[in-house]
């Protein structure tokens, strides 16, 4: 007789566990077992927000290493003393090629001797005019080896101002620090400031995707630069 009573003691309360499964599920209501999921997903959200920060601020940061000028240079003080501004300095050759930063000999014109007081004057003199030796200019906007740029085309042909692609530098009193990219060698101002690509003024950057904008703004087209003269040879060497 006990036994039978045990069974169905067994079989109401098997009934009573499926009755409040059943209750649970149409109620919306979890197992208090199944509260893990709160933490998990806090940690988740805290490893993604540090992640964001290490990848669009500290290894950005850290990527660059700051490097200065060998002396500094003042193109405001220089552009009031020349007459064609800055082609006065850089200039193009007889053969249409640009001369880039200016060399030795052509600083010397000015400054084989002292003309003031300026320290960063006496630096030039005494290191480099007096022994011969050319200065070696960290450059701004130095293109990867791979890439062919012709100033003649787009100062000469299109007409095009230099702040266009180098900014205000020729009102500058003293030149920024060079930021070089510890693995492609590169200075920051081919890639930009900003890690996500955004930009205010047309010389933050001076990536490809800015030419490819720069021409279709030009031209109207609605696909990249020149793919019918040439193709890749017209940008790439």
């Amino acid at each position: 007789m006990s036994t039978q009573e045990d069974n169905v003691k067994e079989v109401s309360e098997d009934g009573a566990e499926e009755s409040a499964e059943t209750t649970s599920v149409q109620t919306g209501k979890t197992d208090p077992g199944n509260g893990a999921e709160g933490p998990i997903i806090l940690f988740f959200l805290i490893g993604l927000l540090i992640s964001l920060i290490i990848g669009w601020v500290i290894f950005p940061k850290l990527l660059y290493s700051h490097k200065k000028q060998p002396f500094d240079f003042n193109h405001a003080l220089h552009m009031e003393e020349v007459d064609n501004g800055c082609e006065s300095c850089h200039f193009f050759r007889e053969d249409g090629s640009f001369s880039g930063a200016p060399g030795l000999a052509q600083c010397i014109y000015c400054h084989d001797d002292l003309q003031g007081v300026s320290p960063d004057e006496v630096v030039f003199v005494e290191n480099y005019v007096a022994n011969n030796r050319e200065v070696p200019w960290l450059i701004y906007s130095k293109q990867p080896d791979c890439v062919f740029f012709s100033h003649a085309a787009h100062i000469k042909g299109a007409h095009m101002d230099c702040t266009v692609c180098h900014g205000y530098i020729g009102e500058s009193d003293h030149l920024k620090v060079y930021e070089e990219n510890r693995i492609t060698g590169y200075s920051r101002d081919i890639w930009g400031k900003n890690i996500a690509g955004l930009k205010k003024n047309s010389w933050d950057r001076m990536k490809m995707d800015d030419c490819a904008e720069c021409h279709m703004e030009a031209t109207g087209r609605t696909s990249s630069v020149q793919t019918k003269k040439d193709g890749c040879f017209v940008c790439h060497k």
